[in-house]
């Protein structure tokens, strides 16, 4: 493993630091550095401290763990690999990302899985711990995001406007829900048997990771929520010519 004291370094020269690496990455001392393994294929990286905006952006297969918080624009159009955050993350984490896993263990902030997608057979899967804030999953159109809220559970697990212009995917949310408002273009059900099946993998997978009961865990209760249309805002387009 290649050792990268990320003291005094920009970006861009951490950066640089890291595709020249020949093998797996130890960053230590990170603070704020942005871009973290941006575009990258075939890298497995370790981060001590707290990276930048934008860690993993257009991640290719590459994977990340990060042992503490991130910041913004997490796993921003990322196409592959993973990103594992032993911490909380900033807003938008996974803006437009169509393949690739986020696994994070505490809160996310607004707009997380905004313009989330699926792309071919590659299918994008955010797995958040704690809450989410306001705006989650805002115009989703694929993949599969749930919010686990085991941190505080006596308290909301999503902020407002959740799935606000959703057109595809889905959002697994661990609770009843009675507390959410919902847009109206919008399904929001108690979750089946079934599509707790197509969780299950990514949920154990979380617990694995960070020293959850899956058991426990999946007892839930978990809120699906679906779009009720491939075009929820189509009463709002003008007819093609």
């Amino acid at each position: 493993m290649v050792f990268i004291d990320a003291a005094g370094l920009d970006h861009q020269a951490l950066n640089q630091k890291i595709r020249e690496a020949p093998e797996d990455t130890l960053i230590e001392n990170c603070l704020g550095q942005r871009f973290i393994g941006a575009g990258t294929c075939d890298k497995t990286i370790e981060i001590h401290g707290i990276p930048g905006n934008a860690l993993g952006a257009y991640l290719n297969g590459s994977h990340l763990s990060v042992k503490g918080n991130a910041q913004d624009a997490v796993g921003d159009t990322m196409n592959n690999g993973s990103i594992i955050v032993y911490g909380s993350i900033g807003d938008a984490a996974g803006y437009a990302m169509r393949g690739g896993k986020i696994y994070v263990k505490g809160n996310a902030g607004y707009r997380a899985g905004i313009h989330m997608k699926a792309y071919q057979d590659k299918k994008p899967v955010m797995v958040i711990g704690g809450r989410a804030g306001s705006f989650l999953g805002e115009y989703q159109a694929g993949g599969l995001i749930a919010v686990l809220n085991l941190e505080k559970p006596s308290e909301k697990c999503v902020g407002y406007f959740p799935c606000t212009g959703m057109h595809g995917g889905k959002v697994f949310l661990r609770s009843d829900c009675h507390d959410v408002v919902f847009p109206e273009q919008v399904s929001a059900r108690p979750a089946s048997p079934a599509d707790l099946e197509e969780i299950e993998p990514y949920v154990r997978e979380f617990c694995m990771l960070f020293g959850y009961s899956f058991d426990q865990v999946l007892e839930g209760p978990f809120t699906v929520v679906t779009p009720d249309s491939k075009n929820p805002y189509k009463q709002l387009y003008t007819a093609g010519v």
